[in-house]
């Protein structure tokens, strides 16, 4: 017997409309439907006489980031929580979005909504955009009818992660450019200037100094082969960027590597600790069980030490022992950590310590980050006037001799 082909699915547009309703008042709205056709026919039924109907495009639009899901997380939350229907909060966010692509991702949630979809079943279509913890938090509000509370703890999670990622950004792009515009500085010097320099020292027919000669020695070099110098670093970051988005080999290799730098690893285990202390606390608040928060919180840490560490973790609290021990046991946390987590356990406040936690270390990112930027300045001064005074006077030590012997 055949099997019958499954219908194929019907694309929707959005249309903007206009007319009047059998008062003759004007009206206007939008509705999304497959053809210009079906929007005057529906509106018709509903005994309206439409004037207009227009197909809006909706342009490609930029990159949907964290940013913009936070900020519609906190619109949602404070719109619910001021009583507006949920559809028409989607419709007020959506149109006030300066994102063409947020836009577009709000009405197809909406429409999947108003098609019989939960808001957990929606959003888990655009997994991009919303992980297991956000669909899992956004479930549990809508089963205990308290969505707008817990999308407002979910927007300030998302608030306060960010905030750490951004004062650790901010630390490392500052050194970095400065680090970039040295070395591209350098290389012009060793391209363009330093051959100057040779062809005049060339014509003392005399012995130079030895960083003289190392400095001509490595402009040689760049000028001979400055293509290769420049693709091959260019092409080793470009590779390296590349592994480390799509090898788990190389994120692995990588994780472990940061929390071993000096200073920098420090920073890097704190906002990883933070992380994982705050997704605990808000999963654990939520009133989602403990064994299944902790599905959320290994990868929302976003090391793979201590993805690893939560996945032993998980494993010894399905069994029946303490979270306490099974953190103990994972040699990832700690004391301090591992003290505010038992007290908890045994007052029966974990979600509360467990933020406290997150707060403190949160702090110390904080403070590391200010501190590792205030010590940053002088010693990349220190670094360059090194680099560009060493090249001077290397270059001006032949002309120094010669004045002497004079």
């Amino acid at each position: 017997m055949a099997t019958p082909r499954k219908a194929p699915a019907i694309k929707e547009f959005t249309f903007l409309w206009e007319g009047k309703d059998r008062g003759g008042k004007t009206v206007r709205g939008e509705m999304r439907a497959a053809g210009e056709n079906l929007v005057r026919s529906t509106l018709r039924r509903q005994g309206i006489n439409v004037t207009r109907v227009k197909k809006q495009r909706i342009s490609a639009g930029g990159r949907i980031g964290e940013v913009d899901i936070t900020m519609f997380t906190r619109q949602l939350a404070t719109m619910l929580k001021s009583g507006v229907p949920l559809l028409t909060s989607f419709d007020i966010v959506a149109k006030g979005h300066s994102n063409p692509s947020v836009t577009k991702l709000l009405m197809e949630i909406k429409t999947d909504i108003e098609t019989g979809s939960s808001l957990t079943q929606a959003f888990r279509k655009h997994p991009k955009y919303f992980d297991a913890l956000y669909c899992n938090l956004v479930q549990a509000g809508e089963q205990a009818g308290i969505l707008d509370t817990l999308l407002a703890r979910l927007a300030t999670y998302k608030e306060k992660i960010l905030a750490v990622k951004k004062k650790i950004k901010s630390a490392m792009f500052y050194p970095s450019a400065v680090l970039i515009a040295a070395f591209v500085i350098t290389a012009i010097i060793m391209i363009f200037v330093i051959p100057t320099f040779k062809e005049l020292f060339t014509s003392f027919g005399a012995d130079l100094p030895g960083p003289t000669q190392v400095v001509i020695a490595i402009s040689d070099i760049f000028v001979s082969y400055w293509y290769l110098i420049f693709g091959g670093i260019g092409g080793g970051i470009y590779a390296l960027l590349t592994l480390w988005r799509r090898s788990e080999t190389v994120q692995i290799a990588m994780d472990r590597w940061l929390l071993k730098l000096p200073v920098i690893g420090e920073i890097v285990k704190n906002a990883t600790i933070a992380r994982w202390a705050r997704t605990c606390a808000t999963m654990f608040a939520a009133g989602v069980p403990l064994v299944e928060s902790l599905d959320s919180v290994g990868g929302a840490s976003g090391n793979y030490v201590y993805r690893s560490a939560t996945k032993k973790i998980q494993s010894e609290v399905s069994t029946g022992t303490s979270l306490t021990i099974a953190m103990q046991n994972s040699n990832v946390f700690p004391n301090m950590v591992l003290q505010m987590v038992s007290i908890g356990e045994e007052s029966g406040s974990l979600d509360s310590m467990l933020g406290k936690v997150a707060d403190y270390y949160e702090e110390e990112v904080d403070n590391a980050v200010e501190a590792m930027s205030s010590l940053m300045e002088p010693i990349i001064m220190v670094v360059l006037g090194t680099l560009i005074g060493g090249l001077v006077i290397a270059m001006y030590l032949p002309i120094f001799k010669m004045g002497a012997a004079v």
